[in-house]
């Protein structure tokens, strides 16, 4: 007869766990201490609307990055940090077209996050979110990247590039806090959910934060060019496209120019299609708003026009655009 299996040593827990969990426990271990609860007061209708979110120190002197959707507007934020100390913030910056924002709190020596790459990530990569969900400070989930290079409308109309999407757990509450990898780096900012789904979240990815946070510390802002035009995307007729020997399906159509814009004073008409900016295809209105960046503000800019059945190139210096 068989004997008994043995039972299994006593050994130290760090010795059972498996490679995955030390990953994850390492990794929470690592950024929680840089995660905050943040409490919002927002004026709304002649009273006051509460709200919370989280958010994350990314320098040791307390400039924090979250979501805008938790801190635009706010009369007053509350930051609570992992250790229970409590201090009011204030708004350096906040850019809705990515939905983050930098706020800022008075401290010399927070414990704050690396960024990673997010351009090298590989779908089936260990995503880490940690947050404050629902009231429950702190949470850790995890899964894997489940997608790469997603677009998000945000709440201005605009679309964020190169969003992050994963599997790993969120809920109101989480937004503002960080997706991490296995190595304790951010890979994102985790940004919002779809209602009723199973494990589909979102992150605005690392390199974009990056950007946007390096802009608002520079700037106060985030820099978008601006030419003064209404437009909305429109099919091209395939005969067209071969008399112009252009690749792309659809174009930028013209519905309204703005008086003495830049874009008025290079001479674009209403029935304009904008088709080529820089070279770079043009095939939807958000193309065009994703190549007028900060970068192409007072710089000459080439744009491929379709007049009637002419194709034409017209050079516009673009201005900063100016939000109310």
């Amino acid at each position: 007869m068989d004997s008994p299996e043995s039972p299994i040593p006593a050994t130290e827990d760090a010795e059972l766990l498996d490679a995955y969990s030390q990953a994850v426990a390492s990794a929470a271990e690592a950024v929680a201490p840089t995660v905050v609860h943040i409490d919002v007061s927002t004026p709304r209708d002649g009273g006051t609307r509460r709200g919370s979110g989280s958010g994350f120190f990314f320098t040791p002197d307390g400039l924090l990055l979250t979501n805008s959707h938790v801190v635009h507007g706010a009369r007053e934020i509350r930051v609570a940090t992992q250790d229970g100390e409590r201090f009011a913030a204030d708004i350096v910056g906040d850019d809705p077209d990515s939905d983050l924002a930098v706020i800022r709190i008075s401290t010399r020596n927070a414990s704050h996050v690396r960024f990673g790459r997010s351009g090298k990530l590989r779908m089936g990569q260990i995503a880490i979110a940690i947050g404050n969900p629902l009231g429950f400070e702190h949470t850790v989930t995890a899964g894997v990247v489940s997608a790469l290079g997603r677009s998000l409308r945000a709440s201005t109309g605009r679309l964020i590039d190169d969003v992050v999407q994963t599997d790993a757990a969120l809920n109101p509450g989480n937004s503002g806090g960080p997706l991490v990898s296995a190595r304790g780096e951010v890979i994102g900012v985790n940004t919002a959910i779809i209602p009723g789904a199973q494990g589909i979240c979102f992150a605005v990815a690392s390199n974009t934060a990056q950007y946007v946070l390096s802009e608002i510390i520079r700037h106060g802002r985030v820099r978008r060019a601006y030419i003064g035009i209404a437009a909305q995307t429109v099919p091209l007729p395939r005969r067209l496209r071969v008399a112009l020997g252009l690749s792309q399906a659809s174009g930028v159509a013209i519905t309204g120019v703005e008086p003495d814009s830049p874009a008025a004073r290079a001479g674009l008409l209403v029935g304009n299609i904008i088709v080529a900016v820089d070279g770079i295809d043009v095939g939807g209105a958000d193309d065009l708003l994703r190549l007028l960046g900060g970068d192409r503000i007072a710089s000459l800019t080439s744009f491929s026009v379709i007049a009637g059945s002419e194709h034409r190139k017209v050079e516009i210096v673009p201005t900063e655009l100016s939000r109310p």
